[in-house]
């Protein structure tokens, strides 16, 4: 994707820095962040669904509690992170209604991106918010994490979000214009870069770390971020969270902050990282009709077209579907465990309700997480 296309986009996650946030550590900046959600809500009048990744929450505990320094204690950052994150979720929720809007609170901690059931309820979660039309505001759940499964910055964090919907586009909003070549507080000369590819090897010289004081943050783990949302084939927009109008600028393709380019299309990193999962978990044999349609439409897998179910997985695990001959057809990411399935096979999806006592998903192997072979 380049910036002339980005107008395209579906799907954007937006992470605002701490710094930005609370005003130097003086509380929410809630003049900027109005500015902000007029912005967000404005590319959702354009079609474009937002997905806010927000920094702040302790240092807005910080500031409520009167305290002058980060906690270096966990619990103690755990009581900040409680205390502001109210008034956090307050400010968004407010700001978010005068636009017609509204925004909704989503904590989450490395267990639940980690382990693949809690990972896929997650994006569930969040894909049936867009479907409302509503904006989550994600942050770390600081409240309960521990020290081994914290994200350790939500840049990070926005990275793996982008990476749970899918996004075309991750905007980091940053104290800073965007990456130098070298650091502009040092060096005078600092060149600022305006394009280059995530997985460019000259990054590391130029990354440095936070200097705010206020998150755990700096250029490492924004380029860090940049590579990892490129995992799933997002791009990665580094700028200054104070420039006027910077998130429709951006989406508008103009020529801002640092442009940290993914290798492969998004479409394509998904496919290539299904094709590649080797562990199987068991195997779905799908009758004449599935197999035509899989091959000659593209769609996804329902449950009306599955004569039989070999082995034991769960939902979210890696499945071959296979003609009555044995012939692989293709693979794919169960939307249902494998008894589920057993229960289903033959079904339309409006019998599912009566047959297992609720309905989820309409397809068992929905298109975006199948691939042919």
């Amino acid at each position: 994707m380049s910036r002339s296309e980005f107008a395209k986009a579906k799907r954007i996650v937006i992470k605002i820095g701490s710094a930005l946030l609370t005003d130097g550590g003086k509380g929410l900046n809630k003049k900027a962040i109005t500015v902000w959600v007029a912005q967000m809500a404005k590319l959702t009048q354009q079609g474009i669904e937002v997905v806010l990744v927000s920094s702040g929450s302790v240092a807005e505990g910080m500031s409520r509690l009167g305290l002058k320094t980060r906690p270096k204690a966990l619990h103690e950052l755990q009581a900040a992170a409680s205390v502001g994150q109210m008034g956090l979720v307050q400010a968004f929720e407010s700001n978010f209604q005068t636009h017609g809007l509204h925004a909704a609170q989503v904590l989450l901690t490395h267990d639940d991106l980690s382990d693949r059931k809690r990972y896929l309820n997650a994006r569930s979660t969040l894909i049936s918010l867009l479907d409302y039309k509503v904006v989550p505001v994600i942050n770390e759940n600081d409240a309960v994490a521990t020290e081994e499964i914290r994200f350790g910055d939500n840049d990070t964090l926005g990275a793996l979000v982008a990476n749970l919907v899918e996004a075309d586009l991750l905007i980091i909003l940053t104290d800073q214009l965007g990456l130098f070549d070298s650091d502009p507080g040092v060096n005078a000369d600092a060149v600022l870069i305006t394009e280059i590819c995530s997985d460019d090897s000259r990054l590391e010289s130029m990354a440095g770390e936070s200097r705010s004081g206020l998150g755990r943050g700096g250029m490492a783990t924004k380029v860090s971020a940049a590579r990892l949302a490129s995992r799933s084939g997002a791009s990665t927009v580094i700028a200054s969270g104070d420039m006027e109008n910077v998130l429709t600028k951006v989406v508008a393709g103009e020529d801002i902050g640092t442009y940290l380019y993914a290798s492969i299309e998004p479409i394509v990193a998904r496919k290539q990282w299904l094709a590649g999962q080797l562990q199987a978990k068991g195997r779905l044999v799908l009758d004449t009709g599935a197999v035509n349609v899989l091959r000659k439409s593209g769609k996804s897998l329902l449950a009306v077209g599955i004569k039989a179910v070999e082995g034991h997985f769960s939902r979210g695990e890696l499945v071959v579907c296979i003609d009555s001959a044995g012939v692989e057809v293709a693979r794919g990411l169960v939307n249902y465990t494998s008894a589920e399935i057993e229960q289903i096979k033959g079904c339309a999806s409006s019998q599912f309700a009566n047959i297992l006592g609720y309905s989820d998903d309409e397809e068992v192997i929905h298109r975006d997480n199948l691939v042919l072979v």
